[in-house]
């Protein structure tokens, strides 16, 4: 018996199906290997902070590799450098899980990183090239939604591996990742499908320089950059130090407060990019931020269980909504594809990530759990008066007819020359 899916869903073009699967096996290693790597170096005799510096290390070295990883994807193309980047990180894990001291454990995960960088960046790029304007939102919630599935999944079974081995997450992860390379290298072609409504039917791609004068572009980037902060980086390591000591209660209402994050968003997801797709991207981002930016206000002001729980929902329905939009004003803007500014989209993210919860934390220690909140409600209000400001890149029937966006024609009119492609 088939399940039913729906008509638009249908119309994607293969290389999203391929793309989703390639993330779901991804993100299930890098859940199961998660939760084993602090152990891991701590029984190298390092202490906390040593240990934090392994994790540390792999996002430093996505983040200062991601240019370079878009300067191969321009060159080499997509699928690869997708499978060269995959490859890489399996080949560290397996040797992580081998290392006899703190020293090779470091270096190895910091190679990971690098690989990490190349094959999110030819990813991303590939899939924004491979569908049609109206179904850049659907495709991006569809990608996001495989990273999702993938990273609930994997930290459960990781818990129990690790009771089994401490070194055999580092293995399984590899195998993943061999699992998802021979995804990417079967069944996704070297150029991705052209259709008779992409945005551009010329090779050319985008250099970074074109891109960055589209303001637009430079608002989905600081859109990542305010979403990351708060999802990835004040979420996952301010959020349960605050349910601990200011809420006082056990690390269970944690995994509860998100749970409801992850739930939330999944659902919110494709919802988000049909309408994307449909009105535009700038009522999503707006929407997304001013929604993610209330629930920091929640938790900044209503200090007790339930305002955790119902900013936890909140944030849920602001991130489904930016997890979707921001990549589809990429895709919008760099049509033909292009290597470097979908890296440097990525690396406006990390960089929120890594910088995120150590400035808040700062904040925390110097004044209050509150001012820190409030300060994340401020990036992502910051993000949204700048989307406001910023032109829509998404003309609904006529882009969806075949039609080119004025702001994507006039950055790649401006100025173009050979060497900036």
């Amino acid at each position: 018996m088939r399940l039913p899916i729906p008509r638009d869903l249908r119309e994607l073009p293969r290389e999203v199906g391929a793309l989703v699967a390639v993330a779901f096996a991804v993100a299930i290693g890098f859940g199961i290997v998660a939760p084993a790597i602090p152990g891991f170096a701590r029984n190298f005799g390092v202490g906390r902070a040593a240990a934090g510096a392994v994790i540390s290390a792999f996002a430093f070295a996505r983040l200062a590799s991601a240019l370079f990883g878009g300067r191969l994807v321009d060159r080499f193309g997509e699928r690869d450098i997708l499978a060269l980047g995959i490859g890489i990180v399996a080949v560290s894990s397996a040797l992580a899980g081998l290392a006899q001291n703190y020293t090779q454990l470091i270096v190895l995960r910091g190679v990971g990183g690098v690989g990490s960088a190349m094959f999110t960046v030819s990813a991303l790029s590939l899939l924004l090239r491979s569908v049609r304007p109206d179904q850049r939102g659907k495709a991006s919630g569809m990608f996001t939604g495989g990273f999702l599935l993938g990273g609930i999944a994997g930290p459960v079974l990781g818990g129990f591996i690790v009771d089994v081995s401490i070194r055999l997450p580092f293995f399984l992860y590899a195998g993943t990742l061999a699992v998802a390379g021979t995804i990417g290298l079967t069944m996704l072609p070297r150029e991705p499908s052209r259709s008779k409504a992409s945005v551009l039917d010329r090779p050319e791609r985008v250099s970074l320089g074109q891109a960055l004068k589209n303001p637009a572009f430079r608002a989905a980037m600081i859109t990542n950059f305010a979403d990351q902060w708060a999802v990835l980086g004040v979420r996952f390591v301010l959020v349960p130090l605050y349910v601990v000591e200011q809420l006082d209660r056990g690390a269970i209402w944690i995994g509860i407060g998100f749970a409801i994050v992850a739930g939330v968003n999944a659902l919110m997801l494709l919802p988000s990019g049909r309408f994307a797709d449909r009105h535009g991207r700038k009522p999503v981002m707006i929407g997304g931020c001013v929604i993610s930016a209330a629930a920091m206000v929640i938790l900044a002001f209503e200090q007790s269980l339930p305002g955790y729980l119902l900013a936890m929902l909140v944030l849920g329905i602001g991130s489904g909504m930016l997890d979707v939009a921001p990549a589809a004003v990429v895709g919008d803007v760099i049509g033909g594809g292009g290597g470097r500014p979908v890296a440097a989209y990525q690396m406006a993210g990390d960089t929120g990530t890594v910088f995120g919860p150590v400035i808040t934390g700062h904040i925390v220690d110097a004044t209050s759990y509150k001012a820190a909140f409030a300060t994340t409600g401020g990036v992502l209000a910051a993000a949204a008066m700048l989307v406001a400001l910023a032109p829509e890149t998404f003309r609904g029937s006529a882009q969806r007819d075949g039609e080119v966006g004025e702001q994507v024609v006039d950055v790649l009119q401006t100025d173009r020359k050979p060497d900036q492609v």
